[in-house]
Parts: structure tokens; C-alpha cells; sequence
């Protein structure tokens, strides 16, 4: 919390020991949210320590500056992944790319399923999508998610409801989707 203070005050050396503390936590968040092999990834943790600096002067200690930027991270990786779907739309899909290493048994089955998933996530409401982020990305318990969306819990739980359902609705309208997720319906 000293170290977040100094730094929002607009002391360098402070703002450059946070930034090399919290980079790693950041780039943990941006690449859960937007895969690791996303080509944006980069510019998008790069944003996330823009704002997060930029946002230090706001920051008021109501929680860690770890819990402060991953707040951050989950917005900035879920309008990256937007803009992205956007210019998808209008110049068409990158080229494929596999994650190595997934756990599932079919390696780029499971890999497709998470792109799938992302995509959802970056079609659905901003609130609903960084509460289930938070939710289901980071872990975050209910009451954590009230504090760093300063909005009260049952705010929360009505944001997750909704984005569950938006994400199943959009799931079960679409039979690619439920075979690519192996979902049944």
C-alpha cells in the first residue's frame, strides 16, 4: 500500500518497482482472458499498465494493488478481445494457432473450446463479462468481485446470472457451438 501511494503521487522509482511487481499478476489475467496465444496479448498488457498507472491517483486502498490491477487486466483484456472480434468480422479469422501443452486428451479440441468460450465472453454485456471473468477466470469470490466492481453483492450475483445465461442462449441457438463444446442439450 506505501509503495501504491508513492507511486500515485508520481514517484518514478515507486511506479517502477509497482509495475515490475504487478507485470507478471497482469500478464497472468490478460492471458487467461484472451489466450496465451492471442496476438494482441501483448498490446493489451501493455494497455493494462497504462491504465494502471494512470488509474493510481483514484486508487483509494479499498483492496490490494494486485486485486486493483487484475481489475484492470479483465477490462482491458475484454475490450482488446472485442475490437478483435470486430476486425475479424470485417477482415476475416487469423490464421489458426494451437496452445501446446492443454491437458485435454485432444490437445486442439480443448484449445478451440477456450477460443470458443473467450469469443462468448467478449459477446456478451462489459459488467456480465468481468464478473464472470472474475469469477470464473480468476477465482474470485462473490464478495471480491462487490469490491473491485464497487457494486453491491446481490449486483454481482444478478451480473453472473445474467452472463450465464446470455453464454447458454447464445450456446444452445447455435449446433456448432454445442458440438465444438461437446455440450448437450
Amino acid at each position: 500500500m506505501v509503495l501504491a501511494r508513492r507511486a500515485a503521487t508520481g514517484d518514478e522509482e515507486a511506479i517502477g518497482k509497482l509495475l515490475r511487481l504487478l507485470a507478471p499478476r497482469a500478464r497472468a489475467v490478460v492471458r487467461a482472458i484472451m489466450g496465451a496465444q492471442h496476438p494482441d496479448c501483448d498490446d493489451a498488457l501493455q494497455l493494462t499498465l497504462i491504465g494502471f498507472v494512470r488509474a493510481l491517483p483514484a486508487f483509494r486502498g479499498e483492496c490490494d494493488a494486485a486485486g486493483y490491477v487484475s481489475s484492470i487486466a479483465v477490462r482491458t483484456a475484454l475490450a482488446a478481445r472485442r475490437r478483435a472480434r470486430t476486425r475479424e468480422s470485417r477482415l476475416g479469422p487469423p490464421d489458426e494457432t494451437v496452445e501446446i501443452g492443454a491437458s485435454s486428451p485432444d490437445p486442439v479440441a480443448a484449445q478451440r473450446q477456450k477460443e470458443i468460450l473467450r469469443d462468448l465472453l467478449a459477446q456478451i454485456p462489459t459488467e456480465q463479462a468481468e464478473a464472470l471473468a472474475m469469477r470464473v477466470v480468476l477465482g474470485w469470490s462473490l464478495e471480491e468481485i462487490s469490491t473491485h466492481a464497487r457494486v453491491p453483492l446481490n449486483t454481482v450475483r444478478s451480473r453472473l446470472r445474467l452472463a450465464k445465461e446470455a453464454m447458454r442462449r447464445r450456446i444452445e441457438s447455435d449446433a456448432t457451438l454445442l458440438e465444438e463444446l461437446e455440450v448437450e442439450s
